[in-house]
């Protein structure tokens, strides 16, 4: 159960954007930090074990964190986390655990926890962690969002235009392209300018920019 102190700073208020889920078998625990996010402008679901969190959650477009207990009868936290890797569910996920050991947290983290909370937890450390646990998955669901915009880009070069795109982002100029290609210099600048209208880049650093996004999806 969060605590609070008159001498700490008050929790701050974050933007309200976004679905916390809370899987916890403590039926006081869940009342108090669903009061808590609620008061924070968040839409909560709270769930009393991991079996009925994947018995209603579907993947989904919008912002998401789940916050829960490591230990629990049946499905433990970390049990969970995998289960929710395994199905594509796509939520950032922060641990709280009143019986924490290294361990658990170490492989929390590896498998990509955003944050390993003890109890009992501040009010503001708890706000803080859910806060950055959305604002990660927000930010991958953009990049991801980018990649498959840049891929689909990518489907309307031709094969030649391909080519140039590879060649282009390595720094060589048309002439070096051309010499590669076995093509001329003026032709690879026509296939150049495609490429470019295309991919929508306004220029070549931001053509390779782009095809380090492209790299790094694949």
């Amino acid at each position: 159960m969060p605590t609070s102190s008159k001498r700490s700073q008050p929790a701050r208020r974050f933007q309200p954007e976004g679905t916390v889920y809370l899987v916890d078998d403590d039926a006081s625990v869940l009342r108090a930090l669903t009061r808590l996010l609620q008061s924070a402008g968040y839409l909560v679901r709270a769930f009393a074990t991991g079996e009925d969190f994947l018995a209603e959650v579907e993947p989904s477009g919008a912002p998401s964190c789940l916050l829960v207990d490591l230990r629990m009868p049946g499905l433990s936290g970390l049990e969970l986390q995998d289960l929710v890797v395994e199905r594509g569910l796509d939520v950032a996920i922060v641990f709280i655990s009143g019986r924490a050991d290294l361990q658990s947290g170490i492989r929390a983290m590896k498998g990509g926890a955003i944050d390993f909370l003890e109890k009992p937890v501040s009010e503001h450390a708890l706000l803080d962690a859910v806060a950055r646990a959305l604002d990660r998955d927000r930010t991958r669901r953009a990049e991801r969002a980018e990649r498959a915009l840049l891929g689909s880009r990518l489907k309307t070069l031709t094969p030649r235009e391909r080519d140039v795109f590879g060649l282009i982002v390595t720094g060589l100029l048309n002439k070096q392209v051309g010499a590669e290609l076995g093509t001329s210099e003026k032709t690879i600048k026509v296939h150049r300018s495609r490429v470019m209208q295309k991919m929508a880049a306004g220029s070549v650093a931001e053509l390779v920019r782009m095809a380090d996004k492209l790299g790094r999806a694949e």
